[in-house]
């Protein structure tokens, strides 16, 4: 699993992703303002899973303290060359997300797992990691959690490529939510995707009072062309109606992308 995650990413521009469009800029802008609402000032932060820095960046230009870990060396590398440009200091290594032994307990105000959730196909793997992250979090602290809705990933693929329209690929992913690199219809790489009411049962599992579950991208992946035909006081207005229904189960069930919060 690690390798064919870590492999996909070295060749994928994962530094582009939330800035290439207006519709894919939706989720770093709503994620970047819920991040804001709970995190207190100057925080200790630990992003288990930074992709190419883009929250870590975000949040220390801010003042908050972060480390940022991520699995693949190419992000790890794009993130110390960015800090060349930067005054302040940030520890980052490469890192699995569920190994943070390097980390002592209780450590941090806030742990963001942004990423992992994503590609751990076993739910070992998955409790493994959210328990990690809960082990570095101080009690009081907020764990972020982000997943991809797996009945979003159906209905897109199903649409994109009709090639996909197949009963029993249709059936696994509805079931299980795992899609496998070795498999005859991958389309990305080792991935499992989640359905939100089993995050919020997960979170309650591990003793986290849930904060707020929100959509962090809604239908705006759906609407690209249109949102991405925006002038930009239309984009400002999409944002704010967005942000303002992110909470509302029928728009969360159907988004790309789906942010929980949680208080140990």
């Amino acid at each position: 699993m690690r390798n064919a995650v870590v492999n996909s990413y070295e060749n994928y521009k994962e530094e582009d992703r939330l800035t290439t469009d207006n519709a894919r800029r939706v989720e770093f802008i709503t994620t970047a303002k819920i991040l804001k609402n709970y995190l207190p000032e100057k925080a200790k932060i630990l992003d288990c899973a930074a992709g190419t820095g883009i929250y870590s960046f975000h949040l220390a230009d801010i003042g908050h303290d972060i480390t940022a870990l991520d699995i693949t060396p190419r992000h790890d590398e794009l993130i110390k060359k960015e800090l060349k440009n930067k005054t302040y200091l940030m520890n980052t290594a490469v890192n699995d997300a569920r190994d943070l032994s390097s980390y002592d307990d209780e450590g941090f105000d806030a742990v963001l797992c942004l990423g992992p959730l994503y590609h751990l196909t076993e739910e070992k793997d998955r409790m493994q990691c959210l328990s990690e992250c809960l082990r570095v979090l101080k009690k009081g602290g907020i764990l972020f959690s982000a997943y991809i809705n797996r009945l979003f990933v159906i209905n897109l693929i199903a649409t994109n490529d009709f090639k996909y329209l197949d009963k029993t690929f249709i059936s696994n992913l509805l079931d299980t939510g795992v899609s496998k690199s070795d498999g005859p219809l991958c389309f990305w790489t080792d991935s499992y995707y989640e359905k939100p009411e089993i995050i919020e049962e997960t979170y309650k599992i591990l003793g986290l009072q849930v904060l707020e579950h929100a959509a962090t991208d809604g239908m705006s992946i759906f609407l690209q062309d249109k949102i991405n035909s925006m002038n930009q006081s239309e984009f400002e207005l999409w944002c704010d109606y967005h942000y303002a229904t992110r909470e509302e189960k029928s728009i969360l069930g159907i988004s790309n992308h789906g942010l929980i919060v949680g208080r140990k």
